[in-house]
């Protein structure tokens, strides 16, 4: 019985040696994936590398590339052609558009009227609204009014009076659209 038992338990342990070659194949396969993971890396390490040379808040101190100074026109924008360089103008376009539809809703609801303090012979008209009438249409579109007002007076395109607009305290601020294109 003895005999049996011990003939059993070593062919077993025999069944679960595995083969040679197939020991070879999994050696030959963790060996190219993890040749395949170092390369990845270096290649990775020598962008960030080369990237970082051209960073100017990086702490690589040499100097490969010059840094934009002052005065210059590519001096506090991003690279070209970099994601940074995409965002701001996705930002410009988005808030380009929330300025023409300012400028639609203060012409569809504001006030056409002679521009004053162009002469008496001034035929030139002009469309104006209070905050506050402006204020209770645009709440709807937009959570941004101000700022967006602030942004289209610095292009020109309205005109109120002061620094900036308080809900409450500037309701019977008069906004003047100044272009009627």
């Amino acid at each position: 019985m003895g005999t049996n038992s011990q003939s059993a338990t070593i062919m077993e342990t025999e069944d679960d040696v595995p083969d040679p070659a197939q020991f070879i194949d999994d050696t030959a396969a963790c060996i190219v994936s993890v040749k395949g993971l170092k390369e990845n890396w270096q290649k990775w390490s020598d962008e960030h590398r080369k990237y970082q040379k051209h960073n100017p808040f990086s702490h690589d101190t040499r100097s490969s590339v010059a840094v934009p100074q002052r005065g210059q026109d590519d001096y506090g924008r991003p690279l070209q052609g970099s994601v940074t360089e995409q965002r701001g103008k996705d930002a410009h376009t988005h808030i380009s558009r929330e300025v023409e539809e300012l400028c639609e809703v203060i012409r569809n609801i504001g006030e056409t009227g002679d521009k004053d303090g162009g002469g008496s012979g001034s035929n030139e008209k002009v469309v104006t609204v209070k905050f506050r009438k402006l204020f209770e249409h645009y709440v709807t579109i937009s959570n941004k009014l101000v700022g967006i007002l602030l942004r289209a007076r610095k292009q020109r395109l309205v005109d109120f009076e002061g620094e900036m607009l308080w809900q409450g305290k500037d309701d019977h601020a008069v906004i003047t659209l100044l272009h009627l294109d």
